[in-house]
């Protein structure tokens, strides 16, 4: 059973679609990150999920249970934390989350010790009797996924939980995340602080224009949008061995040579370092190689070692970083819905 599922879900506003037949499931236990330009769908999809927006047209379930039609059991099972920290401002921190246990009809007794836990997990129990509007944003976000657990909720929905917060206040947040994780909640966020997601997330879903246009774990996403990657090779000679050797491998592509750096720097020459010529040749005759290469780590790994085998004089291997940014700025076009 899926913690969520959706199935087809639509939602427009007049004639606009803000979500166009969005299907992704989640599994209990994973934290996917939502990521796409502003008006994409992620807060429509989110606030569909929470049960505080209708669907056009569609399902959604949670914990195998529908938004729609079982909405009460549904909302026990849910977190939701909004983009937007709305506050009372006169009241303590403490009142604070003692009011919003009281509307989750926790029973008196309880709220103490509750808070107080709640408190500790988000590390602002020395901050328990000042007021709300006296926090710094990024405590506030804190105190705000604090009540969003007054209920022990399974699955936390967060709309940009560290959205306009300093360095330090997104690490405290992304820290308070993978601890969440680990306690088996599962976890749907939106955020477009690719950094966050790279760092925390076992699947992420990329929206635009209120379609899905990728999803799975950041390898699978490498090899949707990016299948193939450039490698660098450093070789003492034995070039034309080389080339013959990966030229006869179906997974390696526009293979080519690359020009060393001519002549020695200025700081070399002061400092009486050896001429790039004269270390070439020393060497023999150092070669450089490049060449695209089709496949997972695993089989980059096992390049390397054939080339090793082989007896080549490898002295450089590099492969570049098909990193999440990349990957969102190939997949994506800039497009709103």
């Amino acid at each position: 059973m899926h913690a969520i599922e959706l199935k087809d879900v639509t939602r427009c506003y007049g004639a606009r679609t803000a979500v166009d037949h969005l299907s992704l499931a989640i599994q209990p236990g994973e934290v996917f990150g939502f990521v796409g330009p502003n008006g994409a769908g992620k807060t429509s999809t989110i606030r569909m999920i929470a049960g505080l927006l209708q669907v056009t047209s569609g399902e959604i379930l949670v914990g195998g249970r529908s938004v729609c039609r079982e909405r009460e059991a549904v909302l026990g099972q849910i977190g939701y934390m909004p983009d937007y920290f709305g506050v009372y401002p006169d009241l303590k921190v403490w009142e604070y989350l003692d009011f919003f246990a009281a509307c989750y009809l926790i029973q008196p007794d309880r709220r103490p010790r509750l808070t107080g836990e709640l408190l500790e997990l988000v590390d602002l129990p020395h901050r328990r009797d000042d007021l709300v509007e006296s926090l710094s944003r990024g405590m506030k976000q804190r105190l705000s996924l604090a009540r969003t657990l007054l209920h022990d909720p399974q699955v936390l929905l967060l709309d940009e939980p560290a959205s306009g917060l300093d360095p330090r206040a997104r690490v405290e947040i992304r820290e308070l995340l993978v601890e969440l994780a680990h306690m088996g909640k599962t976890i749907f966020f939106s955020t477009h602080i690719l950094a966050d997601v790279a760092e925390i997330c076992t699947r992420v879903g990329i929206i635009e224009e209120g379609h899905l246009v990728a999803q799975g774990s950041l390898e699978e996403l490498h090899l949707q949008i990016i299948p193939a990657r450039r490698i660098e090779v450093t070789l003492l000679g034995e070039s034309e061995r080389a080339q013959a050797l990966l030229a006869d491998r179906p997974d390696v592509t526009s293979l080519e040579i690359l020009s060393l750096p001519a002549g020695p720097t200025s700081a070399s020459a002061a400092l009486g370092m050896p001429t790039l010529e004269v270390m070439q040749q020393k060497d023999g005759g150092r070669a450089r190689l490049a060449f695209e290469f089709n496949g997972q780590d695993p089989a980059l790994s096992r390049l390397l070692a054939e080339l090793v085998a082989a007896g080549l004089p490898v002295v450089g291997f590099s492969a570049d970083q098909r990193d999440l940014e990349e990957v969102y700025l190939r997949a994506t076009k800039g497009i709103v819905s």
